[in-house]
């Protein structure tokens, strides 16, 4: 996961023109940079990103996500061709927040990409700070800051509209990865229905990043500067995805500093204990966040077309979503889980109001 990256331009004779690709380790050995290695990432098929940064300025040119496995090259594989899809279609004003995929190499006999450096402090940096979200102001700063350039982004992608589709084979997935679960046909029962009454709506089939948290964010001065790790995107799919995705993990870490059974600063509600007690408090409490949480949600299904009234459909389906996509089984299970305790505590499209 990219953490700190700035944009700078890079020298378009550094592309590869060789039909053999050169090794990753070749191409950062004669690249004149100097490169930091962020780590892999905690999926089971995991990635590692690599910044190559100019000894002369300090700011990273490139960054290189290469495979550890071959699921992850498909991933990597995916992410270049959505990446090459955004720029040629070339949305302007949102086009330069996005990585633009300068090289191909070779990483253990897969293909490792290398993009150019998009500018920007991870949002995670913020939302870590001491005491960051336990201030209204500041919370809602970052929602304004996602919701301008999503809205941005989904305008100058717009294409030909279509009903709300959160499901795209969760319910398949879900039955696949869960088929000893006994409980599971009771959740595909009501994620059925939360689909059905989502489909009432119609809108405009935008771009999708497909994995839009606070973590793949990038700011400078409280605007979004870069939002990187595409792999899960597409120039055509459901908008609606992207939305939930940021509210529900937004939602998801707000007690991950504090002590179990302790009430987590900021917010009066809110008790650090069960997996998933922020994301319920964002559904069904009462205080700024929730308040902050449904409107964000409701003001994006409103400005694509859609009811805002759907937001709780809307927010249950993307927990869903997360359970039957994510790479990590655990994270899976648990997303499951909480999809099961908030989906059948209040049933009904009364509470959607």
């Amino acid at each position: 996961m990219t953490t700190v990256v700035a944009a700078e331009a890079f020298p378009e004779p550094w592309v590869s023109a060789s039909p053999t690709r050169l090794s990753l380790w070749e191409f950062v050995r004669t690249s004149g940079l100097q490169s930091l290695v962020l780590g892999t990432s905690k999926d089971p098929n995991a990635k590692i990103t690599i910044l190559l940064i100019s000894p002369e300025t300090g700011l990273p040119v490139v960054a290189v996500k290469a495979p550890t496995t071959d699921e992850a090259a498909r991933a990597v594989e995916a992410e270049r061709r959505v990446l090459g899809d955004l720029w040629r279609l070339q949305p302007r004003g949102v086009v330069e927040t996005i990585p633009r995929v300068v090289d191909i190499l070779d990483f253990e006999g897969r293909p490792a990409v290398v993009t150019t450096a998009v500018q920007g402090a991870s949002m995670t940096t913020a939302y870590l700070g001491r005491r960051h979200t336990a201030h209204s102001a500041r919370v809602a700063a970052d929602f304004d800051a996602v919701g301008r350039w999503l809205a941005d982004f989904q305008a100058r992608t717009t294409g030909p509209p279509a009903p709300i589709d959160m499901d795209g084979g969760v319910l398949l997935r879900l039955r696949k990865r869960f088929p000893d679960d006994e409980r599971l046909t009771a959740d595909l029962a009501r994620l059925a229905e939360i689909h059905g009454r989502l489909q009432k709506n119609t809108l405009a089939r935008t771009a999708v990043h497909g994995d839009f948290w606070f973590g793949n964010v990038l700011l400078v001065d409280g605007d979004v500067a870069g939002v990187v790790d595409w792999e899960a995107g597409t120039t055509s799919g459901e908008p609606v995805r992207d939305l939930v995705r940021f509210a529900l993990m937004y939602a998801l870490y707000l007690d991950c500093r504090t002590r179990a059974g302790r009430r987590v600063a900021g917010h009066a509600g809110l008790h650090a204990g069960a997996w998933g007690a922020g994301v319920e408090y964002a559904l069904n409490g009462t205080g700024w966040f929730p308040d902050l949480f449904r409107h964000f949600i409701g003001e994006g299904l409103a400005r694509v077309g859609a009811s805002p009234a759907s937001w709780r459909d809307a927010a249950l389906a993307g927990l869903a979503e997360v359970a039957a996509l994510t790479d990590d089984p655990e994270f899976a299970r648990r997303h499951l889980e909480l999809f099961r305790r908030v989906a059948h505590a209040r049933g009904g499209e009364a509470e959607a109001a």
